[in-house]
């Protein structure tokens, strides 16, 4: 073995551990990678960006859960208010549709860095089971949008019990 040797092993290790790391993260975004579409006209001002022009690409990072009684949809969505959001049940999807506009903070600022994403932007969510769309619930609150979904009696989970005879 030469002097080198555990060197390498260990640039291998570190570089299959960067590699695994950046595949678990590519997988856990893939999802909440939601395209923007641009709706309306951009200012003609030149301190906006050119780049505001077109669509764009955020993260709207999710979770969906599901009890024995409802399946939960949690969106984090800052920047919207309750009336910038579509909620619908389409077949076995839970469909959300919003709109995020572009407020500046300063009519003198000259923008360097705009990474937040603005326009109208559509996600889906495959729902693991038969849900009662006509009792969902929905609550926008601190930058998180819930949508509750009540099972479907037909999709409940019923646990039977096993008796000895």
């Amino acid at each position: 073995m030469t002097i080198f040797e555990p060197l390498r092993r260990g640039a291998e290790e570190l570089w299959d551990s960067i590699g695994e790391g950046w595949e678990r993260l590519r997988d856990r975004s893939a999802s909440a990678l939601t395209r923007f579409r641009r709706t309306e006209a951009p200012e003609d001002d030149a301190l906006l960006p050119a780049f505001l022009g077109g669509d764009s690409w955020g993260l709207l990072a999710s979770e969906l859960a599901e009890t024995d009684d409802e399946v939960v949809v949690r969106i984090e969505a800052p920047g919207l208010e309750e009336k910038d959001f579509s909620i619908a049940v389409v077949s076995d999807e839970l469909v959300v549709r919003g709109q995020k506009r572009f407020e500046r903070e300063s009519r003198d600022a000259r923008y360097h860095l705009l990474e937040s994403a603005y326009g109208a932007f559509e996600r889906r969510f495959a729902l693991p089971c038969a849900v009662e769309a006509d009792r969902a619930k929905a609550r926008y609150r601190h930058g998180v949008l819930s949508v509750r979904l009540p099972r479907a009696e037909s999709g409940r989970r019923r646990r039977i019990l096993v008796k000895a005879s």
